[in-house]
């Protein structure tokens, strides 16, 4: 991956049946997978100081077809699994922990102190497979959302 477009471009179809609240939200808004894809993008990724030569494509061998990938990244406050996304041909056939790895491995090499990532509860298939890859659940986070006043639905 080269740039947001490459991205943008895989993040677009991961949002087809995706179990991440935030994009289920986004698309629940009216929202179209591409655009929501640029909203994680510009409002996060593109935010991050961390090297781009970091983001991973995976592909089955001899294919030059993306399986997923994944961005290991620096926030602002620690290095993370910052996105993780399977194609939806792909899904079900394990490569997420593969493509986990990958993005761990980068960390690592990197010396990094300790590596973060997240998932909602919603995500069992990503928790499984941060728990299988040993990484350790240590804490929880609540995020409340309310209807907007005037908005459809209130």
């Amino acid at each position: 991956m080269r740039d947001r477009e490459d991205l943008v471009a895989l993040m677009t179809p991961v949002m087809e049946g995706t179990l991440d609240a935030h994009g289920r939200a986004d698309l629940a808004s009216g929202l179209s997978a591409r655009e929501a894809a640029e909203l994680h993008f510009d409002e996060e990724l593109g935010n991050y100081s961390s090297p781009r030569a970091w983001w991973r494509v995976a592909q089955l061998p001899g294919s030059s077809e993306p399986v997923g990938f994944v961005v290991p990244a620096r926030n602002n406050y620690h290095h993370t699994i910052a996105y993780i996304g399977v194609l939806p041909a792909h899904r079900g056939h394990g490569y997420v922990d593969d493509i986990l790895a990958e993005g761990t491995r980068i960390l690592a090499a990197a010396e990094v102190p300790r590596i973060r990532a997240a998932t909602d509860l919603g995500n069992v298939p990503m928790a499984a497979s941060f728990a299988r890859a040993g990484y350790v659940a240590f804490e929880r986070a609540v995020n409340y959302v309310w209807d907007v006043p005037g908005a459809s639905g209130s």
